[in-house]
């Protein structure tokens, strides 16, 4: 389709445009010399900066990236990091050219097409395959060499138009493609290299070729957000007979429907398609102007660039949206402070306490008989008196496998419906924290023990409980002297008073223990429950800190970086560098 063969692009920079030069019409080699000056001319960087949607867009997936960098590797951002890259490479280039390229396969009249949209023969055609070797482009006006410097194409492969269209077509840079089903790899990758830093692209089929997998599952299907800048032509429909070319043209439509493409139809924004005869001039017109009215608008490269933020943001879906509601409710928290009392034995050190209270009750209103007989029993028994025994380390280890339980649950729960590498992120969070857990968990409980191993307070009664527990006492002990001094004659006779002081000590003290034992139950309850609680929030604490805050900075990560996603997800722009006009192609079919 060039003239550039494949030994002239080994040759150097040294360019004989032989063939071309005699049909442009026998230019002296002083104007080529001049047009050549011209081409090379130095680059001036006149674009502007992004504005509107898109540029906040821009902003929440750079900022996406660097919230990412340590969760994500480097492949999963790959492809975000390189529109980022080229948006500001194209912020740096011209803002009034248009870059269209010209694709499709083996002898579907590309070059043909080029050369009608260029009104010269620009662009090498005949029946030799592939007759393009390299990108070989067009200008429209000055000023698109840094651009034709970003797409790799030296400036012995940069013409000009020479007849008509310089007013309607300004601004663009026609570049034709090699096939891209060629045989030779290099071209193939010409071709991918550069569809993905144009403005918009012309995919020319044929009548045999325009439902070939090979375009469609490579190009249209991947290709199919860029739909507002994507013009689809039919060429050769002279070869067509009568209505065959519209049949041919509705069954691309359906293949393009098919792929997900945006049909321009009705005034809707998506892909041209239309059909032509390059060879003979039909439809060319109508493309023509098509296109300059694309190239006026000069919001192209704004549209190419929000399609690819689109599909790299299609891309990360998977690894930022969740699947439901994610993070910890409250009933979450409480489940796992509740396990983690469980594990230290909040409950038995609650039960424990409340015991205790009891027992001190017992031994400040208790009859001093009782406990002259409890003191009796200790001593018979052996051992009653040691201190209670460790813990057994069967008891130790069930302990740290229940907080290692409540840790994965609670982590199993904070994870539910993350992303894969979110999830990971939050596992790993609390496995973090829960390092040292126990060993915390352990201390607490053993802190608490020593606080409540003391005398518990006493309620206000209990002074007077002991003081009528002592009364009764000595109503016994004066009784019992008072019969003894009957019995030995030192006393006047008379059993029914000291009988009846001693009746009334002996059955009094015992009420009086019951009694005590009575109002004591609600107090030892409550000392007992103070116990559990203060050991419970004491765990949850050690729990919070050592788990559910790092759980929760990673979910407030997450929270972070799905409302960027949410940003540069949330549509396209409409506008582009400064000076660029807003408003949408007409796209016809």
């Amino acid at each position: 389709m060039t003239a550039i063969t494949d030994d002239e692009n080994e040759a150097g920079d040294r360019w004989d445009d032989g063939l071309i030069a005699r049909r442009a019409g026998g230019r002296d080699d002083s104007e080529q010399e001049e047009t050549e000056e011209e081409l090379g001319e130095e680059h001036v960087p006149i674009g502007g900066a992004y504005v509107g949607p898109l540029r906040v867009r821009l902003d929440a997936l750079r900022e996406l990236i660097g919230l990412s960098r340590t969760r994500l590797d480097g492949p999963t951002l790959a492809e975000a990091g390189r529109v980022l890259d080229e948006a500001a490479a194209r912020q740096r280039l011209s803002s009034r050219h248009t870059v269209v390229a010209i694709a499709g396969a083996t002898g579907s009249g590309k070059s043909t097409l080029f050369n009608a949209l260029a009104q010269v023969p620009i662009s090498e055609t005949g029946l030799r395959r592939p007759t393009t070797t390299g990108p070989i482009a067009c200008t429209w006006s000055e000023g698109a060499a840094g651009l034709l410097d970003r797409l790799a194409i030296p400036p012995r492969l940069r013409r000009r138009p020479l007849a008509g269209g310089a007013e309607e077509l300004s601004g663009l840079v026609l570049i034709d493609l090699p096939d891209h089903d060629s045989a030779l790899v290099r071209h193939r990758e010409q071709v991918d290299r550069v569809l993905a830093l144009v403005d918009a692209v012309i995919w020319v089929v044929d009548p045999e070729k325009y439902a070939d997998a090979a375009l469609h599952e490579r190009y249209l299907r991947p290709l199919a957000g860029h739909a507002e800048i994507t013009f689809v032509v039919l060429n050769q429909v002279d070869r067509l007979p009568g209505e065959a070319a519209d049949q041919v043209l509705d069954d691309l439509r359906r293949l393009l429907d098919e792929d997900g493409m945006a049909l321009g139809e009705h005034g809707e924004p998506g892909a041209t398609v239309l059909s032509l005869s390059a060879l003979t001039g039909e439809g060319i017109d109508e493309l023509r102007d098509l296109i300059g009215t694309f190239v006026q608008e000069r919001n192209a490269p704004a549209r190419r660039l929000s399609a690819d933020v689109d599909a790299a943001a299609s891309r990360l879906r998977a690894v930022y949206l969740a699947s439901g509601r994610t993070g910890l409710d409250e009933r979450s928290r409480e489940d796992f402070a509740a396990r983690l009392a469980e594990a230290i034995g909040a409950n038995a050190a609650g039960e424990t306490a409340e015991r205790e209270w009891r027992r001190n009750a017992g031994r400040a209103c208790g009859t001093p008989w009782l406990r002259l007989w409890r003191w009796y029993e200790r001593t018979r028994t052996p051992g009653s008196g040691l201190p209670e025994p460790a813990a057994p380390v069967e008891d130790e280890l069930t302990a740290r496998q229940r907080v290692e339980q409540a840790v994965r649950t609670v982590a199993d729960e904070a994870a539910s419906g993350l992303p894969a590498p979110w999830a990971q992120a939050v596992r790993e969070a609390a496995v973090r924290g829960a390092e040292g857990l126990p060993e915390a968990l352990d201390e607490l409980a053993a802190r608490e023990a020593a606080a409540t191993s003391g005398r518990p307070l006493r309620p206000a009664w209990w002074p007077a409980a002991v003081l009528a527990q002592a009364s009764m006492t000595l109503l016994q002990i004066y009784g019992g002297l008072w019969l003894v001094g009957q019995i030995i004659g030192v006393l006047e006779p008379g059993l029914l008073v000291p009988a009846m002081l001693m009746v009334a000590g002996i059955v009094g003290g015992p009420l009086v223990e019951w009694a005590c034992g009575a109002a004591v139950r609600g107090p030892a309850r409550r000392y007992g429950q103070d116990a559990q609680r203060r050991l419970r929030e004491a765990a949850a604490g050690c729990g919070r800190a050592r788990v559910l805050d790092p759980v929760a900075g990673e979910l407030m990560r997450y929270r972070e970086v799905r409302e960027q996603y949410a940003t540069v997800s949330s549509g396209k722009a409409g506008t582009g560098s400064g000076g660029a006009g807003g408003g949408s192609v007409r796209l016809l079919g």
